[in-house]
């Protein structure tokens, strides 16, 4: 018998509830609440392309539109939950491994821990937000990014810190789109399990939805640099007013309406992961 096992069986138990069927579909979940998200989001930046100004493409402008729905608080708990289910299963990547090649290296466990806190933060604020409190889902997040980087500036080297968050999430982005075009995800995912037809429709999603999303990391980015250098706060934008910036360029809103079908597609795409990612 193993003498690690004797020593520290709560290690083996904890490792077998990480592998449990509960926390794939924990996964699974998850990745269906995002591609909610995502899917109105885009909707919603796609209205604001054919001159629909009301209502923010963002986080709080899908948890809006789903709370107005029939059952909508249902719809917005179950999202929440599913959200939950995601940084649960990140979490056990962080502390077990992921699963597929090179799965336990460090850098692959920081990055899952890293995606257990930001879905952690997300779950927080939309079950809130499903509880009543209203402005801890919905709130602008344009206004929420003009407020953290008004924070930041006012710290001892906080333009460096800022600038440097900016050039960051600007490389994040860069990261995201040439992932999608490479076609990554596909080391993720079941191939001999899927059809031709459920492979294009994946490759046609993840790529499309994979370079707009990470396009828009990238805007909101320069943005937040540009608050840096000028050292103004109200230069950082959010979700909502970097999609908008898209219609402010010489192709005007058919550029955001790209990028928001783009998003949409991002949405489809987790739906496939659901589906065929390996968890």
């Amino acid at each position: 018998m193993n003498t690690r096992t004797l020593s520290f069986p709560w290690r083996a138990k904890a490792r077998g509830a990480a592998n449990s069927s509960a926390v794939g579909i924990a996964a699974r979940w998850g990745f269906a609440a995002r591609g909610v998200l995502y899917v109105l989001v885009g909707l919603i930046a796609l209205r604001i392309a054919f001159g629909d100004s009301g209502g923010e493409a963002d986080r709080g402008g899908a948890l809006a539109v789903l709370s107005a729905q029939p059952l909508g608080s249902v719809l917005l708990w179950a999202l929440g939950a599913g959200l939950a289910g995601m940084a649960v299963w990140r979490l056990s990547e962080a502390l077990f491994g992921a699963a597929g090649e090179g799965g336990h290296k460090a850098g692959k466990r920081l990055a899952s821990a890293a995606r257990c806190v930001f879905y952690a933060f997300v779950a927080y604020s939309v079950l809130m937000f499903a509880a009543g409190e209203s402005g801890s889902g919905s709130g602008s997040g344009d206004q929420q990014s003009k407020d953290v980087t008004a924070r930041a500036l006012d710290l001892t080297g906080g333009r460096w810190l800022v600038g440097l968050a900016g050039a960051g999430i600007v490389v994040a982005g860069v990261w995201i789109a040439g992932r999608a075009a490479l076609r990554k995800y596909h080391k993720h995912l079941k191939l001999g399990a899927m059809s031709r037809k459920e492979r294009r429709f994946t490759d046609v999603t993840g790529v499309v939805g994979g370079v707009a999303r990470g396009a828009v990391f990238a805007v909101a980015g320069v943005f937040v640099t540009r608050a840096a250098l000028t050292y103004e706060p109200n230069e950082a934008k959010g979700l909502d007013d970097a999609l908008r910036s898209f219609a402010e360029t010489p192709t005007g809103p058919w550029l955001l309406a790209l990028v928001a079908a783009g998003l949409a597609f991002f949405g489809l795409f987790s739906f496939a992961m659901a589906r065929w990612r390996r968890v």
